[in-house]
């Protein structure tokens, strides 16, 4: 069972990476700025994500309440994180709002997508 979970997890992370950069790809027809915001905006939608994947699959022997904590910290820090790197983007000079927020939209969609497909 848990192996089938963690090449869920795999497959979500690899579809973020491969909408990453088709959705970076897009916007580098408008230059290098845009498919570099909208590249940094994915991954600041991937890089917490595959923290909570690491830390949660970690827990994956322990017993139930261990791994209830660690989904609650897991999810904590990745909500903190995703701050994190929000404020550290918006000290980029010339990143573009729109490609960056198109990005990380784009990553974070894979997981409804996701859903619709299991």
């Amino acid at each position: 069972m848990a192996a089938r979970g963690s090449s869920t997890v795999a497959k979500i992370l690899g579809y973020q990476i491969l909408i990453i950069a088709v959705v970076s790809l897009g916007f580098g027809v408008g230059g290098w700025q845009k498919a570099f915001s909208a590249t940094i905006g994915g991954f600041t939608a991937f890089v917490p994500n595959l923290y909570f994947a690491l830390r949660v699959a970690g827990s994956a022997e322990q017993d139930a309440r261990k791994i209830l904590r660690s989904f609650y910290v897991g999810e904590s820090v990745k909500l903190l994180l995703t701050v994190a790197l929000f404020m550290l983007i918006f000290q980029i000079p010339n990143i573009e709002i729109l490609p960056l927020m198109a990005g990380y939209v784009a990553a974070l969609s894979v997981f409804w997508f996701a859903l619709l497909l299991q």
